[in-house]
């Protein structure tokens, strides 16, 4: 019989808490895993009851992996930010079968493979909900965090602690032999709501009149990202795991053999996973999985292929930001049918003009649509489409509604085709085309306050300067009342408007003196990388912002570069970086109110050095590397992909600035211009050994 929780010694109260643990956890995953419970609900609460009751006589005996963490506990204030030890990257999206081919096709070359040699791959259906990043060390959840932009995501440990079906600690098996757990191992995946839980959760919303979710995926990322995990406890939220971050152990040799320790550790791990060993069985696969779509009690939006062959995938590396040895095969988009009400002309921070469609509201795919985009003029021209017209409308890549066709044979008689403009809608300036650019620009650029204003949001943006406070609605009622109109009076707003705003309907002492904080926070400090992006020059997104960070190291450097005569050669030496992306960057540094603005704005906020992702220091490590000749142990893509991961620039050309030239057989006249330079000449049996040593 057992003692009363009130008689227990302090060492028997231990050894029960260590008893409960395990057991509620093999409990939670037969339960929620496995859909086989073990005990009757009573049964399983008067555990989790006695479990509360120890805790409470004895609150420093409380254990990492306790059951009692699965309750939720009061507000956070904020999430902290989480800096990811292995970027969690997205993947690439193909959505036909011939893409497939040419995917399997393209890491073959990589490789050096023949096109019959065997690849294996493993098939997951892609899941839609919101990735987690849980780290686990010596077997105990340590961690969790969302994926974030990739690099940096939010602390959600106290709500993926709710979670049942997240293992607390790890499970060892019978013995260590049969699924030993490393030290530390970052292991991700996707939360989700299942359909029959969202479905339960709006009913209970819409009876307490509150905000109904419109799918399950907004319903998951919702959840688990509230502030008072006890909200996020009362949630039902389900998960997947599927992938490995950091893992301080070399014991896995394959993909799927790492999903099935993943099982024996107490994971879910999706039953529909399959290895496949040809294209065609990888297409067979995603056409079977779209079968069973409308079945699945979980929402899916396509089949991830990953290479099976955790060294091959090592082999492969990244391109930009999301891995070679992965793609996403996307399911065709759903489609409706409804009337186009209108076509209005929105201006972009660029000046691009782009037509949206005003549609009759309707549900595609559990969402209700109401606009979708035109792309440009020629789109409308190609496809005919006019206003007042019954259109067939889909969610491309099931995100971001388009119009497929147009139903003309319910098109009325007085329907005449859409002109599009020749001047600006907002400020009337000339619109016009760029060479063979398909879009049509505004020519009034500073002029132009639909320019202005969508710059303002981009330099506030999440991506960018990520000023709390700052949204969109804010930034245009700032610039609307005249307060601000570029960048620079941002940082004048407190100086200028601090009473006014203080007094503002909607506002206060408090909320405005927040957001003045928030913006002299940012002051002394933003990264490299970040402010390059918040410029918004054309072409330059994030990725082409931090590799040309990572690339001049400094804004002073960056800044002197691209207003010297050889910035074009600079730049198209730098991998990644084309003639075209080149000469936008070029020509915004040569506008002469840019670089007034951008020495205003140096000298109001502190432009951080770029600091590389703590890595190992290799002889290659920020050294330009060129390769030259043919290699015989790897492809010359192969080769590029493995001096870059050691830190190597690799360029182009041989010049008096390159620090390496690896030289293969029948090596030409880069080849004699290094030896003619002095430059450190490698064969690739040394380069190879180099890498060895590290």
């Amino acid at each position: 019989m057992q003692k009363n929780v009130s008689e227990l010694t302090r060492e028997e109260a231990q050894e029960e808490l260590a008893f409960l643990a395990k057991k509620i956890g093999e409990l939670d995953i037969a339960y929620h895993r496995d859909d086989a419970p073990l005990l009757t609900d009573a049964e399983y609460d008067a555990l989790k009851h006695r479990n509360n009751d120890i805790e409470a006589l004895f609150p420093d005996l409380i254990r990492e992996d306790s059951p009692s963490f699965r309750v939720g506990s009061k507000i956070s204030d904020d999430f902290k930010k989480v800096t990811h030890s292995i970027p969690m990257l997205s993947l690439g999206d193909i959505f036909t079968d011939e893409a497939v081919y040419s995917f399997v096709d393209k890491i073959k070359r990589f490789l050096g493979m023949n096109e019959n040699d065997p690849l294996e791959f493993v098939a997951e259906p892609k899941i839609d909900g919101l990735s987690f990043s849980a780290v686990y060390k010596n077997g105990i959840l340590f961690s969790g965090a969302t994926r974030g932009d990739g690099t940096t995501g939010e602390d959600i440990t106290s709500n993926l602690k709710t979670i049942k079906q997240l293992p607390i600690s790890l499970n060892r098996g019978d013995s260590l032999f049969d699924s030993p757990v490393p030290e530390l191992i970052d292991i991700r995946g996707e939360v989700y709501m299942s359909k029959k839980d969202f479905f339960e959760l709006n009913k209970n919303q819409e009876e307490k009149k509150q905000k109904i979710f419109a799918n399950p995926r907004n319903a998951a990322a919702g959840s688990l990202r509230q502030l008072d995990s006890s909200i996020t406890a009362n949630r039902k939220l389900s998960l997947f795991a599927y992938a490995c971050g950091e893992n301080s152990s070399n014991q896995f040799k394959t993909h799927y053999e790492y999903l099935q320790t993943l099982k024996k550790w107490g994971f879910p791990v999706n039953p529909e996973i399959k290895i496949c060993k040809t294209t065609e069985e990888m297409i067979t696969f995603f056409k079977t999985i779209g079968e069973k779509r409308s079945s699945l009690d979980y929402d899916i939006d396509g089949v991830v292929y990953k290479v099976n062959d955790l060294e091959l995938q090592r082999r492969l590396g990244f391109i930009a930001r999301s891995p070679r040895w992965a793609i996403a095969h996307k399911f065709p988009a759903e489609q409706a049918t409804t009337k186009l009400l209108n076509i209005r002309i929105q201006v972009g921070r660029t000046g691009a003009l782009t037509p949206v469609a005003d549609l009759e509201p309707v549900n595609v795919g559990g969402v209700i649509v109401k606009h979708a985009t035109l792309h440009n003029k020629d789109e409308i021209e190609r496809k005919d489409i006019r206003i007042g017209d019954t259109v067939v409308i889909q969610r491309a890549g099931d995100v971001i509604p388009q119009i497929v066709r147009v139903i003309k044979e319910k098109r009325e008689e007085s329907s005449i085709p859409y002109e599009f403009p020749t001047i600006c809608p907002i400020c009337g300036s000339i619109a016009k085309k760029e060479g063979d650019d398909a879009v049509i620009y505004c020519t009034g650029e500073l002029v132009c306050p639909a320019q202005q204003i969508e710059a303002l949001k981009h330099f506030v943006s999440k991506d960018a300067l990520d000023i709390e406070g700052l949204g969109e609605k804010n930034i245009e009622m700032f610039f609307e009342l005249g307060w601000i109109k570029n960048a620079l009076d941002l940082f004048y707003l407190e100086e200028n408007y601090a009473l006014l705003l203080m007094t503002r309907d909607g506002w206060g002492t408090k909320s405005a003196e927040n957001l003045f904080t928030a913006i002299k926070e940012k002051q002394k400090g933003v990264s490299l990388e970040r402010f390059i992006y918040a410029l918004g020059i054309r072409e330059t997104g994030s990725a082409t912002a931090r590799l040309l960070a990572k690339n001049f190291i400094s804004w002073p450097n960056f800044y002197e570069a691209m207003t010297k005569e050889n910035a074009f050669e600079v730049l198209t030496h730098i991998e990644g970086i084309g003639p075209v992306m080149a000469d936008f960057i070029i020509d915004f540094f040569k506008e002469e109110h840019n670089k007034i603005l951008l020495e205003k704005l140096a000298q109001k906020i502190t432009v951080l050095d770029f600091v590389a992702p703590q890595q190992k220091l290799t002889p290659f490590t920020d050294k330009n590397v060129i390769f030259t000749g043919t290699l015989e142990t790897m492809t010359r893509a192969e080769a590029k992909a493995k001096a870059l991961a050691a830190g190597a620039k690799v360029v182009s050309s041989v010049s008096s600035k390159t620090n390496f030239v690896i030289a293969g057989e029948a090596a030409g006249s880069k080849l004699s211009t290094a030896q003619k330079l002095g430059i450190t000449i490698l064969t690739e049996k040394e380069f190879n050994q180099m890498l060895d040593d590290l």
